[in-house]
């Protein structure tokens, strides 16, 4: 949620987004990387470890799709279709993947495989899919406002 002056968000709004957004993809990221070592290793270790991961940026992704969700619906400042609601989306369907796999690597450790490492796959996709079109739609307006 990259915002000009013009915008009118809150400056500690935008703070807290831009300092708890990029911390989920770390910890389904480093879920992800735990569910293939498990798959090729199989000690159980690494598959509680990313149910911890998964958990924790469950917990953390809330503050910024909360933030998210006041200051580009309610405000009414984007249109449809902007890059910021295709990056709430995704962030959220993302969410979604990442709530169905906290149930499945709740589990036991045998279970997880090989649905766990698919749904980890799928967030982690869905998420740099989000930052990567928000990055490039916003580098795309910024370049024609010039």
């Amino acid at each position: 949620m990259k915002t000009d002056s013009r915008s009118g968000n809150s400056a500690i709004a935008v703070a807290l987004y831009e300092l708890f957004n990029p911390v989920p993809l770390g910890f389904f990221v480093a879920a992800w990387i735990f569910d293939i070592i498990y798959l090729k290793s199989f000690v159980v270790m690494w598959t509680h470890t990313a149910s911890w991961l998964i958990a924790i940026g469950l917990v953390i992704a809330i503050i910024p799709r909360l933030i998210n969700l006041v200051q580009v619906w309610v405000g009414h400042a984007y249109p449809q279709g902007s890059a910021i609601k295709v990056h709430f989306w995704l962030n959220l369907l993302a969410i979604l993947l990442a709530i169905l796999n906290a149930f499945v690597h709740s589990r036991d450790a045998y279970a997880v495989v090989p649905m766990g490492v698919i749904l980890s796959t799928l967030v982690v996709v869905l998420l740099l899919l989000a930052n990567v079109q928000l990055a490039l739609r916003q580098r795309t307006a910024y370049g024609e406002a010039k």
